[in-house]
């Protein structure tokens, strides 16, 4: 266990405590909810130190108490046996996280192999999120999207928030970070009529959401067009210049947007996306500089470079980073996405304790 690291954040802790406290920082929303995201993730470890460090006294009492008296030799054994376990959880707290592990996240989810079948795919995905996030009690925005002609997605960007700041620092980030990638669907479609099973594929990409503070954009790195929406959409939806495409110049990445009725909306729901990759980015070449063995998640779709199989003849799902397999591809559709996150983040967590590079870079 790091003393160095344990003291700096229980500095940290306190710090942010006395910040909480302060009425001037209430001026200042932004401000309170870094403060606010950063106090919850930290005060888990607090708490787990504060029960270690009472732990020990009780051990220190009840040794005193026994050399007066035998009769309590066994209060000893009893308190000593809780301390590996105590140490054992405040050790893996102090393992470094995931910084983003606290934030909102953007999903995008493109139809990719498999035309009108990889676009139903990829709203199957989309109800799947959406009805996990009910679960867990979070909101989900819709930001772009573009419709298919059976009632799929051809892409679609979706914000999934928490309510309020998250409990523990764990965020959507810290939970849906995994299902970036490729994700591959082996069914019958509804257009085949001789009954055969196709395999198709759909892209996901997750993005953590980055607030204005956390990535500088200029103004003048900025290309701005508009132009007429395409697509189904109310009458003034595609009948004026209402969506907009953003390009940042000094990285190429282009952003389009073009689901709400005023440009204005458009381009803030651009802007969110745009800071979001952005951050994503400069995440990477950092990982990249600091030599680490990360890679950024899949953003093709091409179905060879898959993350997860889901095999409808079979009920079967299979996600191939770690060899998980389970037979509740229905439960999963509908939302019941714990079984495979939680071996995900177990995985993580071996890694991380092993020393690796974590896997949420690994997709």
């Amino acid at each position: 266990m790091s003393n160095d690291r344990l003291s700096t954040l229980l500095a940290e802790y306190a710090d942010l405590e006395r910040r909480m406290e302060d009425p001037s920082i209430h001026t200042d929303q932004a401000l309170v909810r870094r403060v606010g995201r950063r106090f919850a993730e930290l005060a888990p470890l607090n708490a787990a130190h504060q029960e270690l460090e009472a732990a020990r006294a009780d051990l220190v009492a009840a040794k005193e108490l026994a050399a007066e008296d035998p009769a309590f030799a066994s209060e000893v054994e009893a308190v000593a046996a809780t301390l590996p376990a105590l140490e054992e959880k405040l050790g893996e707290m102090l393992i470094p996280r995931d910084p983003s592990d606290a934030k909102d996240v953007i999903i995008e989810i493109k139809a990719g192999e498999g035309g009108q079948e990889s676009a139903l795919f990829a709203g199957d995905l989309l109800r799947m999120y959406t009805r996990y996030a009910e679960r867990r009690g979070w909101v989900v925005e819709v930001i772009d999207s573009q419709e298919s002609d059976l009632g799929g997605v051809k892409d679609i960007s979706v914000a999934v928030k928490t309510r309020g700041v998250p409990e523990g620092g764990h965020g959507v980030w810290s939970r849906m970070k995994w299902e970036g990638g490729v994700h591959r669907v082996q069914r019958v479609p509804v257009t085949e009529s001789q009954g055969r099973i196709h395999t198709s594929a759909a892209g996901v990409l997750v993005l953590p959401e980055a607030e204005e503070v956390d990535i500088d954009i200029q103004s003048g790195d900025l290309r701005i067009d508009v132009y007429r929406s395409s697509g189904p959409g109310g009458q003034s939806v595609n009948t004026t210049d209402s969506a907009v495409r953003i390009t940042h110049l000094p990285t190429g990445t282009v952003v389009s947007c073009q689901n709400e009725k005023s440009q204005l909306q458009n381009k803030e729901s651009a802007m969110r996306i745009l800071r979001s990759r952005l951050l994503a980015q400069a995440q990477e070449a950092a990982d990249a500089a600091a030599g680490d063995a990360r890679k950024a998640q899949v953003r093709t779709v091409d179905r060879s470079e898959r993350v997860r199989t889901y095999n409808f003849p079979q009920n079967r799902i299979t996600d191939h980073r770690i060899g998980y397999t389970a037979y509740n591809l229905d439960l999963v559709l509908g939302g019941e996405l714990d079984g495979v996150l939680e071996a995900l983040a177990a995985s993580d967590r071996a890694a991380r304790l092993a020393g690796d590079p974590d896997l949420s870079r690994r997709q």
